[in-house]
């Protein structure tokens, strides 16, 4: 009988035996990544250069894609097996420029961790009029996987690891108005929607690419400190949401409810190699496990219903072929 994660059929936890303060030494013990390719997006900074110090360490061979490449270049200089190359998430030309250099080479891509995102982040819009967040968190991986496909459907079980968040519950995916064309704009709801889109995208691809060995995962990387993903959060918003005090110091609390990097990164390291998952994909993930099913408004965590709904998930693939000018068929 055919399984899929539609409606949530599939989430469950797997026992994996780790949890919110496993780290990615800890997931990848034990773990031979020799001639494996990986692609990180974004991956000269914060989680996603972790995930890249970790699978290389493993042995596999990481492209890192970045867009400012100096920054990369001396975040990345210590660390082995790694190659860099200039991807603008926020640039379709650019975004096709990478894929087609990395089909070029012939090589089989085994794993690809869509990483890269933006958050807190004020209403902008990119040359085709798209909400930022969308286009950068969600469309722009959704273009480089199906630009990216043949080399993925060539490794013969490759794994597509997004990195989605638990603030996918800020809102569902707006079908109506995606882009804040004609309601007003809040930055928490463009980002909540981003990230359903990602949980939705991640449901389908697997669906539609399992017969041919390729697995997809959405995963949530917990609240994490000392990354760059706040840069641009006005200091007033993050007072109303009690985060911090009226100087901008981080309350006690919320300081140490924060995970470490290495934490942080740890979930994006289990679904790229945990073997546990060799025969299930399309689940959402957190805590280095596959994450609670959630219709309780009032849960913190989990994956809420309405971003593994199969209507929702096939519907936005068409959007985004529409959007994005792509047609992307896995056959």
């Amino acid at each position: 009988m055919e399984q899929n994660n539609y409606q949530g059929k599939l989430q469950h936890p797997v026992n994996s035996g780790f949890n919110s303060k496993s780290t990615t030494a800890e997931v990848i013990k034990g773990i031979n990544l020799s001639g494996k390719t990986a692609i990180v997006t974004g991956g000269n900074t914060g989680i996603g250069l972790e995930t890249v110090k970790t699978l290389s360490k493993a042995g596999a061979k990481v492209l890192v894609a970045a867009r400012d490449i100096e920054k990369a270049k001396r975040n990345l200089a210590a660390i082995a097996n790694v190659e860099l190359e200039e991807l603008d998430l926020g640039n379709p030309d650019s975004i096709d420029a990478f894929a087609a250099k990395f089909l070029t080479s012939g090589s089989p891509l085994h794993l690809l961790i869509n990483n890269a995102g933006i958050m807190w982040v004020p209403l902008r819009r990119d040359d085709r009029g798209f909400e930022s967040q969308l286009a950068v968190n969600y469309l722009a991986h959704f273009q480089l996987t199906a630009r990216l496909w043949p080399a993925l459907k060539k490794a013969n079980g490759a794994r597509v690891v997004n990195v989605s968040s638990g603030g996918h519950q800020f809102s569902d995916f707006n079908f109506d108005d995606p882009n804040f064309f004609n309601r007003e704009y809040e930055t928490l709801l463009g980002y909540g929607q981003s990230k359903t889109a990602v949980n939705l995208f991640s449901l389908e691809l697997d669906n539609r690419a399992k017969q041919h060995n390729v697995r997809s995962y959405a995963l949530c990387p917990g609240a994490v400190g000392e990354t760059e993903l706040s840069r641009e959060a006005p200091l007033d918003l993050f007072q109303k949401l009690g985060y911090v005090d009226s100087k901008g110091n981080l309350l006690p609390e919320v300081k140490a409810s924060l995970k470490t990097i290495p934490q942080g990164a740890a979930t994006s390291v289990w679904c790229a190699t945990s073997p546990l998952l060799n025969n299930l994909g399309g689940v959402y993930c957190e805590n280095a496990d596959v994450a609670l099913f959630s219709q309780d408004d009032k849960l913190i965590g989990g994956v809420k219903g309405y971003s593994l709904d199969r209507d929702n998930a096939q519907r936005l693939w068409e959007l985004s072929e529409e959007m994005t000018g792509i047609t992307f068929k896995l056959n």
